[in-house]
């Protein structure tokens, strides 16, 4: 007898139905096969669903079974699948009815004892069940709350097969799913604290305004992490829109599955300088999995001592700086996940910290040309806004702060942030993001302003990617001053962040 029960494949943070056939052959040896290109974690499903019918009082079928996954071509991997296939087996035997399977998408993991535990990419499976027009998404209970997010389906949430088997057979009804928390721990580094630097405070703003990347270099206990830190508590609440595309992103992570919580805050990612390629951009074996870059989607991505990090590591950052979505090339396809960030980077000027300083730097003439070399040409030139960060004065140090609080300035972010929204027509494009051809139509120079990025070709000796960096930042200058134009002077404080290009890169 043959059933078809649903569930889904995940791919990058999308969700492709997969139909789940189980034929049980009405003579033959005991055997079980699956079949459709399943990961070595979705053939050892037998074992789990064996012992999960047998722990629920549902006797295994000694005759040959065969389940595939269909599409045949699209490779299957996880844990997920279990659900589906222990239900197509009883639908196969004639235990269950196969027919109302048919509207239902069946995700979850199942334990020896016939317990559900929860898993991957709730979100994205119930985003997938509405587009498809199926009427709701059978899940484990923990991953309830997560999949509620998404409205249109019925979503039921399950803490064991028994239950899932009682439903279908209507003697049981599921419990209503507790609200999803919603994540809104909010920042309490008050750009307040800050002393001095009102030229870093300054870049800080306009990198918030404009989604661009920052770039801080100044001597250790400058300022620079510290600075970092309150870049969040400047940007202003997600969208719907924005929020829903993060929670997938951590969903597909299984950051979900224990709060269960619709992601309300931008991301502020902190990765250690020891982290892997596959732990900044993605990957992994099996399944890969989204990485630093794609977890700080619509937020930011701080790498602190931005030179200790691994050569590899910060040039993978390159193309998805520039396309917004990271590209994992397998044997079998390609996955692609969302990564539009901005990058924060803070370092030392030397070795030692201290070149400039009289007296105190310890490097030669070699080691400053060898440390200077650590940030890429390519790297650096993507860097909007470059900014160099001095020792505080002792009257700074012993004085009480003096500049705007977190919400002053964050307020003018938002405003910026308006602008650009109705310029673009979306709330997911910013002065960084925006095509060239946009662009072009909003950042019309007078030729004073022309002449001043001539100039700043010359004497710094910018790529095409610079001046159009100068360009973007100039037009978040205007937003932030409420100027429809981007004048000479918004160009000419453009032209001042990649000064730090004109000076050997770091020095």
């Amino acid at each position: 007898m043959l059933s078809k029960t649903k569930s889904i494949a995940l791919i990058g943070t999308d969700a492709r139905i997969v139909e789940v056939e189980v034929h049980v052959a009405d003579q033959g040896l005991s055997h079980f096969a699956i079949v459709g290109l399943p990961a070595k974690s979705v053939r050892e499903a037998e074992q789990r669903t064996r012992s999960a019918l047998v722990s629920t009082d549902e006797a295994w079928p000694k005759r040959r079974i065969v389940a595939n996954l269909a599409p045949g071509i699209l490779r299957k991997e996880g844990t997920h699948f279990d659900l589906a296939i222990a239900l197509g087996i009883l639908a196969a035997s004639g235990r269950i009815d196969n027919e109302p399977l048919g509207d239902w998408i069946a995700i979850g993991e199942l334990a020896l004892d016939g317990k559900i535990r929860p898993v991957r990419g709730a979100l994205a499976a119930a985003m997938a069940c509405r587009e498809t027009g199926h009427r709701g998404l059978l899940c484990p209970a923990a991953n309830a709350p997560e999949a509620a997010l998404v409205e249109g389906i019925e979503v039921i949430p399950l803490e064991t097969l028994a239950e899932c088997i009682s439903w279908l057979k209507g003697a049981w009804s599921p419990p209503p799913i507790r609200a999803a928390a919603q994540d809104d721990t909010g920042y309490t580094e008050d750009l307040a604290e800050v002393r001095g630097h009102p030229a870093a405070r300054r870049a800080l703003e306009v990198a918030a305004a404009g989604g661009h990347n920052l770039l801080l270099v100044g001597p250790p206990g400058s300022g620079k992490t510290m600075l970092a830190r309150r870049l969040p508590g400047i940007l202003p609440p997600m969208t719907i829109e924005e929020s829903l595309e993060v929670t997938r992103v951590h969903s597909v992570a299984g950051l979900l599955a224990e709060r269960a919580a619709l992601v309300r805050t931008r991301p502020f990612r902190t990765p250690h300088h020891n982290i892997s390629l596959a732990g900044l951009i993605g990957g992994g074996t099996g399944l890969a999995r989204p990485g630093e870059a794609s977890l700080a989607h619509h937020g930011a991505l701080f790498l602190d001592e931005l030179t200790l990090y691994r050569g590899e590591a910060l040039e993978s950052l390159r193309a998805p700086l520039e396309d917004g979505v990271v590209r994992i090339a397998r044997s079998g396809g390609s996955i692609s996940y969302p990564c539009r960030f901005s990058l924060i980077g803070a370092m030392n000027p030397c070795a030692c910290g201290y070149v400039g300083e009289s007296g105190r730097c310890r490097c030669s003439e070699r080691q400053l040309d060898n440390y200077r070399t650590k940030l890429s040409g390519p790297l650096l030139d993507r860097l909007d806004v470059q900014v160099a960060m001095a020792r505080l004065t002792k009257d700074e140090l012993l004085s009480g702060p003096d500049g705007e609080c977190s919400a002053v300035v964050g307020e003018r972010v938002r405003k910026a942030k308006e602008l650009q929204a109705a310029r673009y027509g979306s709330s997911l494009t910013s002065n960084a993001s925006a095509p060239s051809a946009q662009l072009a139509k909003v950042v019309r120079l007078s030729g004073a302003a022309t002449a001043l990025v001539g100039l700043a070709v010359d004497s710094l000796g910018l790529s095409g990617r610079g001046v159009d960096r100068v360009l973007r930042v100039g037009r978040t200058l205007a937003d932030l001053g409420g100027s429809e134009a981007v004048t000479d002077e918004h160009v000419a404080e453009a032209v001042t962040y990649r000064a730090l290009e004109g000076e050997g890169r770091t020095a």
